[in-house]
């Protein structure tokens, strides 16, 4: 608890000015709130004796005029410290989740391989949601609480029994016993509730993404009744929260109302006896009244203290994550020239040491030339792409250097920006085509983004969507084919006009026409630019200056297309499987065939 609490100190310490004017505010409310059954009583008092004490209109407007100018003060603290208590509660919640979000783009792969989208989700909504309320409502509950149990009990000692209110305080200890048991359940049931809601947000959120596969294997009914599972165990869990206060409310108004009850006995007596007098007791019965709240508000702060320590602790759970990809960098390194040297390149993902991804893997590219990587499916070619941007860290720095340099000795942000990477799994922001394709580039002009898609062969097809470069593609560019997709992802990157330009399997969507003139394209563009293209084609990589075939993440052969033909190897045989399906396609253009991938089969 204690790492807990000195988090939320952190951000309350920014707004420290703010909480301490909500809290003047505050606590002029309740010091006013409590001087008003005083008046109460004055005014039952001054007429029950009035032709003793000669009490008359002058006494009573006077009475009216105070409590008119107690409840403008009332008001106005009451709106002064919503603002300033319930405004400093969701800057800090902005705060937070902006350090939550800036943290999470610094966590490396591992990270999001281990924890799910939905449950990551869930910290941003409802973890966040009872953090507001714990440096609002219940702080606000805490301190109006206390302030108004002292002046409370002083006004009621002082002005009227000390006894009286010793018993109709008595009572209420038992709540502040019941508190502790009370907190510590509900602390671990609330737990149990906030991971049950991750499960859930996960289950949607991977349902929602995947609908095109469920509905394809028509399993809708399978899904909903995974769905249906973890939404029963969701009802449980919060159920569990419920039952909990469900028990602990009544017993707390039982309390309450056996503490009222000795008050009109005890006090009662008192005042038929004269002991005090009959404005006292009614004063006194308004103070047990106003107890009430401070006694309820124990029980509900114990709970939002407990539901946000929950949330503070699954937070910080993130925040403590430390990125396994940090920032070495050499500040003296601005630019990148393109210059890749892979030496002896060994790689294995964690949890899998006994099966390496890359096993000696050496190379060199001169800045300017391209490196064509190509091999059967798994066998490294993605890993190696995720270690030239640096996703993943080598064993040892000096296994993969780009300028002669280790990569761990060029800052991200520089190595990052000069590379430019189209991924495999081409992703578009659910935004419009034109901010997708400039989306590395601030205050890109339209026409620069009308040229990069030209060079990426997607313009005509731009043209043809309803609302041309404006128009907004669905999440991940569901709403766009693949090969648009891929299309658009290219020419993202070609905005970026990087030295060293990255494809991997950029264009297993696009016809073989299309490519061509993609890649033609590309070597003009790309001229004095290192590029490095993944493929399984040998249509896409074949005027390489070197290709690199790797099977099961070793080099099989490297060489020119040429050299690499002639060797009659691995490669030759993945290109004559590839010309023999070319050869089917030109003599059967209507027949229905499976695609060759990577020379595995027709």
């Amino acid at each position: 608890m204690k790492k807990e609490l000195k988090l939320i100190f952190d951000y309350l310490r920014r707004y420290w000015l703010r909480y301490l004017l909500g809290m003047v505010a505050l606590f002029i409310v309740d010091r006013v709130n409590a001087a008003v059954p005083l008046l109460s009583g004055e005014l039952i008092d001054g007429l029950n004796t009035r032709a003793a004490t000669g009490f008359g209109m002058p006494e009573i407007w006077s009475i009216v005029l105070r409590l008119l100018g107690m409840g403008a003060v009332i008001a106005l603290g009451r709106f002064g410290w919503r603002y300033f208590l319930f405004g400093s509660a969701r800057l800090v919640e902005r705060d937070l989740r902006l350090d939550m979000f800036a943290h999470l783009e610094t966590l490396s792969m591992r990270y999001y391989n281990e924890h799910k989208t939905g449950d990551l989700m869930a910290h941003f909504t409802n973890d966040l949601m009872s953090v507001r309320r714990l440096l609002g409502m219940t702080v606000i509950t805490i301190f109006d609480a206390s302030v108004m149990l002292v002046l409370v009990l002083w006004n009621m000692i002082e002005h009227v029994d000390a006894r009286l209110t010793l018993i109709a305080v008595s009572p209420m200890i038992v709540i502040v016993i019941g508190n502790v048991f009370f907190g510590k359940h509900m602390h671990r049931r609330f737990l149990q509730k906030q991971e049950a809601f991750s499960e859930l947000t996960d289950q949607v959120q991977e349902s929602i993404s995947g609908i095109r596969v469920i509905k394809a294997f028509v399993q809708e009914m399978a899904q909903l009744k995974a769905f249906a599972k973890v939404n029963a165990k969701n009802r449980e869990k919060n159920l569990r929260v419920v039952r909990l206060v469900a028990i602990a409310i009544p017993i707390l108004e039982l309390i309450i109302g056996l503490s009222l009850l000795m008050t009109l006995l005890y006090g009662g007596r008192l005042a038929i006896y004269g002991d005090i007098t009959p404005g006292q007791f009614v004063a006194f019965n308004s103070y047990v009244g106003m107890l009430v709240w401070p006694m309820i508000a124990v029980g509900e702060a114990v709970s939002s203290v407990s539901q946000g320590m929950a949330s503070l602790k699954r937070i910080r759970t993130i925040l403590d994550e430390q990125p396994d990809i940090r920032d070495e960098g050499d500040p003296a390194v601005t630019a990148l020239k393109g210059t890749i040297d892979l030496n002896r390149l060994s790689f294995a993902y964690p949890g899998a040491e006994d099966r390496p991804a890359l096993t000696d893997i050496t190379v060199h590219v001169n800045a300017g030339e391209t490196l064509a990587v190509i091999g059967r499916t798994g066998s490294g070619k993605t890993t190696l792409a995720s270690l030239l941007t640096r996703l993943w860290d080598t064993e040892r720095p000096d296994m993969l250097m780009i300028d002669g340099r280790p990569v761990r000795e060029i800052p991200l942000s520089v190595l990052r920006r000069d590379i430019a990477y189209v991924p495999q799994d081409s992703f578009l922001f659910s935004d419009t085509v034109e901010h997708n394709i400039a989306f590395a580039c601030e205050n890109a002009a339209h026409e620069d983004v009308v040229r990069a898609a030209q060079a990426a062969q997607v313009h005509e097809n731009i043209l043809e969507f309803p609302d041309g470069y404006d128009t907004v593609v669905g999440e991940r560019g569901v709403t766009v084919s693949g090969g648009q997709k891929q299309r658009i992802s290219i020419a993202r990157a070609l905005m970026k006009d990087a030295p060293i330009l990255l494809l991997d399997d950029a264009l297993s969507a696009v016809d073989t026409d299309t490519e061509e003139q993609i890649l033609s394209r590309l070597r003009e563009l790309r001229q004095g630019r290192t590029t490095v293209i993944i493929a399984h084609r040998i249509s896409t990589i074949q005027h390489a200056d070197h290709v690199l075939v790797l099977d099961d993440g070793r080099c099989a052969e490297y060489g020119t297309h040429a050299e690499l033909l002639a060797l009659g190897g691995i490669y030759r045989s993945i290109y004559d499987k590839q010309q023999l399906e070319k050869q089917f396609r030109e003599e059967h253009p209507a027949d229905d065939f499976t695609p060759v991938k990577g020379g595995e089969a027709l």
